[in-house]
């Protein structure tokens, strides 16, 4: 069908099989892509009562009905599973350039089940799929297994979607990274892929995504390029987190472990601040014109942060931001870059250091616990 390869990738790390499936035109109908090819695959094959970091669980890599596709907003894609975190449903959307990558070369999904014996990662290029030892990558953050990877395969344009030590050691809100600033963040994804000893899937591929209707789609782009600017220059100019003043105002931003929604430090930690101080570029998705992806870069030895890393989106500022009391961008620009070299949730690991500053507080965490730490807001 146009706007889809055709295929779906099936590796099973327990027998070290692959194969591939090519689902009719009636499934792509149905489900179209994205959260409704993990939503199918799930309901169908999961067995009741599975458990989440259990080889029975599937991790499911899955493009949505435009990636790869020439125009604003293709560059999205999901990953799914049995969550360790809920124990229901899975799922979380990411961008950057992976999920093109992967329909570009050659599979509208990769389905993963059972557990590799020793670590591994998934090889996929212009149709071709091999599984290749990741015991050396273990144990490095995202930024050195990327360079590592495009290393040994010879190619700084390789994508990848890939965990840290904190998807290693089974964190339940660990994530899945892809191109270093794009997380699929939610639901413990990347504890999933640590479970089966996946530290990545890597994806290169030439050929375009055959279109029904290619000058049209293409008119499109040049429509989009042409008038992003008077549609979305907000995005562009302070990103995510330009609005963030407003709620405080509002009283909807979360504050000191959501006992709060107003901050007085808000107008040191928005958009307009970032773009005013740290940020040193704007990364984009792909095909997207509008780059509303921050870049920030901190120098000095307190906070000093690789812009390789991206920067923070507005749920990280509200996370390790308000929510924790903290009114400096550095400080919050440094808990981005771990957690994404580590493969965490920022959403879910900044509630976890506010709700344990709650507790310190409260009297129900002491100082001998907190590693002797005075964790005051």
């Amino acid at each position: 069908m146009n706007g889809y390869a055709g295929k779906i990738l099936r590796v099973n790390l327990s027998e070290n099989r692959i194969w591939t499936e090519e689902p009719p035109a009636s499934f792509y109908r149905r489900y179209l892509g994205g959260q409704g090819f993990i939503a199918h695959y799930l309901v169908k094959e999961l067995p009741a009562g599975v458990d989440p970091l259990g080889p029975d669980n599937l991790l499911i890599f899955a493009t949505g009905t435009i990636t790869g596709v020439p125009v604003a907003g293709s560059g999205r894609s999901a990953v799914g599973c049995k969550s360790p975190l809920t124990g229901g449903y899975g799922e979380a959307d990411v961008g950057g350039f992976f999920g093109a990558e992967l329909k570009q070369a050659g599979y509208d999904a990769v389905v993963v089940q059972g557990k590799a014996d020793k670590p591994v990662y998934l090889w996929i290029h212009n149709g071709e799929v091999e599984l290749r030892s990741a015991e050396h990558l273990w144990g490095k953050t995202t930024l050195d297994t990327q360079e590592m990877i495009q290393s040994e395969l010879n190619d700084s344009r390789v994508r990848l979607a890939m965990i840290g030590p904190g998807g290693e050691k089974l964190v339940r809100y660990a994530c899945v990274i892809n191109d270093l600033k794009h997380a699929a963040g939610r639901t413990g994804v990347g504890a999933v892929m640590g479970s089966k000893n996946l530290k990545a899937v890597a994806a290169r591929g030439t050929p375009q995504v055959p279109l029904a209707d290619a000058d049209g789609v293409r008119e499109l782009g040049r429509w989009m390029a042409a008038n992003w600017k008077e549609l979305a220059w907000g995005l562009h100019d302070t990103g995510t987190d330009g609005g963030l003043v407003d709620l405080s105002e509002f009283g909807a931003l979360p504050t000191r472990n959501f006992q709060d929604g107003q901050f007085e430090g808000a107008e040191e930690i928005t958009g307009s601040t970032m773009r005013d101080t740290i940020l040193t570029d704007r990364g984009g998705c792909y095909a997207c014109p509008i780059r509303c992806k921050r870049v920030v870069k901190v120098d000095d030895d307190e906070y000093k942060v690789n812009p390789e890393y991206g920067g923070p989106e507005y749920e990280t500022v509200g996370a390790f931001g308000s929510n924790c009391g903290v009114d400096d961008l550095r400080a919050i620009s440094k808990a981005n870059e771990i957690c994404n070299a580590y493969s965490l949730d920022t959403i879910s690991t900044g509630m976890m250091v506010s709700f344990a500053m709650e507790c310190y507080e409260e009297g129900l965490l002491s100082k001998e616990r907190a590693d002797g730490l005075e964790l005051n807001f």
